[in-house]
C-alpha cells in the first residue's frame, strides 16, 4: 500500500497535535486578553508578547532541523495560526515564519531570524513584482524579502517605514525597495520564483487557518451571549433566526479547518498534486470570515456594534486580514489557472 494512501483522506489530529494546540491555546488565553489586543492597536504589535511567543519556540519550530529549527510540519503551523486568530494576537508570526522558511530554502538564515530576535517579513501579494507596495508587517520587520522582477531580494531600512492605519489593525506600511538602505539579491530566475510562490501559498494557508480560529471565537462569543438573553421567557438561542445562522458559522469553521489541514498536508508531502488547495483555503475563509463575523455581531444587537464589544474587534480583523495581501480576487485567478491547466492536460 502507498504510505500516503490513508493520509490523503484522513486529516484527524494526533495526540501530539492536540497537545501542541492546547499549549498555544493556553499561552494566548493567558497572555493575550482582549485588553492586550486593544492596547496594541496603535502599532499593531506587542513586543512583549512577541518575545514570550519566541521564547516558547513558535518561530524555531517552523524551520527544519538542518537550519537550527524543530522541523514542524505545516499542519503543526496551522494549529498555531488558529490560536493566533482565536486570540487576535498582535504579532507578525505568520509573516515571519513564511519569510524565514523562504530564506532557509534559498540557502541562508541567521540564528537571530530562527529564534525571532530579528523579525523578517515578505510581500504576500500575488501580483506584486516591482515598485512600492503595502506590506502587512512592513512597519515592524527588521528585514523584508520581496520579489523584484525576476529577482528575490532582501531589503532593510535605517528607519522602519511608518505604519499605515488599517482596518485589520496590522503593522502595515508602504515599502519602496528602491529607497532601501541595503538591498541584497538572494536569488534570481524562474526556478527561485517557484520558491517565492510556495512562500505565498504558505502565507495564505496560515492566514486562512488564523481566520478559522478568529471565526470560531467570534461564534463562541455570540453563542454565549445568545444563551443568556431572553425573549418571551426563552433564550434567544432557541430562535431559528439566531440558532440557524450560528449553526452555519459552525459549518464554516469546520469546513475551513478541514480544508486548511488538507492543504497543509498536500503542500508538505505532495505539493505538485493539489497546488490549488492552499490558496483555496485562504479564499474560502477570506469570503466567509467577514460574513460570519458580521452575523455574530448582529446576534448581539446594539451591544455587538459598540466600540467596547469584543465582537467588534473580531469583525474588523475578519475584514482586514482577508485583504492584507491585496484583492483576494488575485488568488481566485490563480486557482482558476491551476484548475484550467490541469483540465487541459486531462
Amino acid at each position: 500500500m502507498d504510505r500516503y494512501e490513508l493520509r490523503r483522506q484522513d486529516y484527524s489530529l494526533s495526540e501530539d497535535h492536540k497537545a501542541l494546540q492546547a499549549a498555544y491555546r493556553d499561552f494566548f488565553g493567558t497572555r493575550c486578553t482582549i485588553e492586550t489586543v486593544r492596547a496594541a492597536e496603535g502599532t499593531g504589535f506587542d513586543k512583549n508578547l512577541w518575545e514570550r511567543l519566541c521564547a516558547m519556540g513558535a518561530t524555531t519550530m517552523a524551520l527544519p532541523e538542518s537550519l537550527g529549527g524543530d522541523g514542524a510540519t505545516l499542519v503543526d503551523l496551522t494549529l498555531v495560526a488558529e490560536e493566533i486568530g482565536r486570540s487576535l494576537a498582535p504579532v507578525p508570526w505568520i509573516d515571519h515564519v513564511c519569510a524565514a522558511r523562504l530564506l532557509g530554502r534559498l540557502g541562508g538564515i541567521e540564528p537571530e531570524v530562527v529564534d525571532g530576535r530579528r523579525v523578517v517579513a515578505l510581500d504576500p501579494q500575488q501580483d506584486s513584482t516591482s515598485g512600492v507596495r503595502l506590506l502587512p508587517a512592513g512597519s515592524v520587520a527588521d528585514r523584508l524579502v520581496l520579489r523584484d522582477g525576476d529577482e528575490i531580494v532582501e531589503v532593510a531600512f535605517a528607519s522602519r517605514p511608518a505604519r499605515v492605519d488599517n482596518i485589520g489593525k496590522l503593522p502595515m506600511a508602504w515599502v519602496d525597495p528602491a529607497a532601501a538602505d541595503t538591498r541584497t539579491v538572494l536569488a534570481s530566475g524562474s526556478a527561485v520564483l517557484t520558491e517565492y510562490q510556495r512562500a505565498l501559498d504558505e502565507w495564505r494557508l496560515l492566514t486562512g487557518a488564523a481566520l478559522v480560529g478568529l471565526v470560531e471565537e467570534t461564534m463562541t462569543i455570540a453563542a454565549e451571549f445568545a444563551k443568556t438573553r431572553y425573549t418571551l421567557g426563552v433564550p434567544i438561542s432557541t430562535l431559528q433566526a439566531i440558532s440557524h445562522p450560528l449553526a452555519n458559522i459552525a459549518i464554516t469553521v469546520q469546513g475551513g479547518r478541514n480544508l486548511a489541514r488538507r492543504a497543509a498536508w498536500f503542500l508538505d508531502n505532495e505539493p505538485e498534486e493539489r497546488p490549488e488547495l492552499a490558496p483555496s483555503a485562504f479564499l474560502f475563509m477570506a469570503e466567509e470570515a467577514a460574513k460570519a463575523a458580521t452575523m455574530a455581531v448582529h446576534v448581539q444587537g446594539g451591544l455587538g456594534v459598540s466600540a467596547e464589544a469584543a465582537a467588534t474587534a473580531y469583525l474588523v480583523r475578519a475584514r482586514g486580514w482577508a485583504v492584507a495581501a491585496g484583492d483576494p480576487g488575485a488568488t481566485a485567478t490563480r486557482i482558476a489557472g491551476i484548475v484550467a491547466e490541469r483540465e487541459g492536460r486531462s
